[in-house]
């Protein structure tokens, strides 16, 4: 259940939400279904370009929940900061609206973490609604993943082998296993880390802040671990996901590039 107290609370999940009431109310209703009733939690809502339609969903529906709506566009990573900022839990789950957690998911990740304080970020597996795993560890990027996955240079042996060990292939998934990064759908963080790391860097829009946050984590002294006995479904519809051509025609391909030359400029410049 909800837990309404100022103190002592476990668990902050945020969500950021853009136009899609729908998936915000499955992942709710999904929420409330497998957290058991002894973790106590807080979810607090961040709506990006809010709509009465997703302000009624969540006051109607779900009126124990904080609900921080902005009139326009901030973004990815300036929402989820706005949600830490009213975050008053131990640990925060940052959680899209298109992920399903599994029953006992998010207790396993909560555990976990108390029981390895050197962990900053841990990442579950996430899952297609067919059961088949989807990437969601990774090696840090470089210029050639970039251009190996947007170009058909991406089929060549050569720039399969590069984007095999970007996605971990190699690796023994089946365990616990440190990662670089930890895709941003679904991240559990330590407050105390955050507090160490600071937030998400807002010069990124909507991509490549996790990647950043995440190299400023073990910067920090901190570990990035995937943990595959927490397992979510994820509905993960790649907006920025094609060729260099949809640069000329997708607004979201262009926000990727201008995040990814941001991110290499600033990782280069350490």
């Amino acid at each position: 259940m909800l837990c309404t107290t100022s103190n002592g609370m476990t668990l902050s999940i945020i969500i950021v939400n853009f136009k899609n009431p729908a998936l915000l109310r499955l992942c709710l209703r999904s929420l409330q279904r497998v957290i058991g009733k002894n973790t106590e939690y807080e979810i607090i809502i961040v709506d990006i370009a809010s709509s009465i339609s997703t302000r009624n969903v969540v006051r109607d529906e779900f009126p124990l929940i904080k609900l921080l709506p902005f009139q326009n566009n901030i973004g990815y990573t300036k929402g989820v900061n706005e949600g830490i900022k009213k975050a008053i839990g131990d640990y925060v789950l940052v959680l899209n609206p298109d992920v399903v957690p599994l029953k006992d998911s998010i207790e396993k990740m909560l555990e976990y973490m108390k029981s390895h304080e050197d962990i900053g970020i841990l990442g579950p597996q996430l899952l297609n609604f067919d059961g088949s795993p989807q990437p969601s560890c990774f090696r840090f990027y470089t210029p050639l993943t970039v251009l190996y996955r947007r170009s058909i240079l991406g089929k060549l042996p050569f720039a399969k082998k590069t984007l095999d060990k970007f996605t971990m292939e190699n690796e023994n998934l089946k365990k616990p296993t440190e990662a670089n990064w930890i895709m941003g759908s679904a991240l559990m963080i330590s407050s105390e880390a955050i507090k160490k790391t600071g937030f998400l860097d807002e010069n990124f829009f909507l991509y490549m802040s996790d990647v950043d946050w995440a190299r400023r984590f073990w910067k920090n002294d901190y570990k990035v671990v995937y943990y595959p006995e927490s397992r979510m479904y994820h509905y993960h519809q790649r907006s920025s996901k094609g060729g260099i051509f949809d640069l000329l025609f997708k607004k979201e391909a262009r926000w990727h590039l201008k995040d990814a030359v941001k991110y290499f400029v600033k990782s280069f410049a350490r």
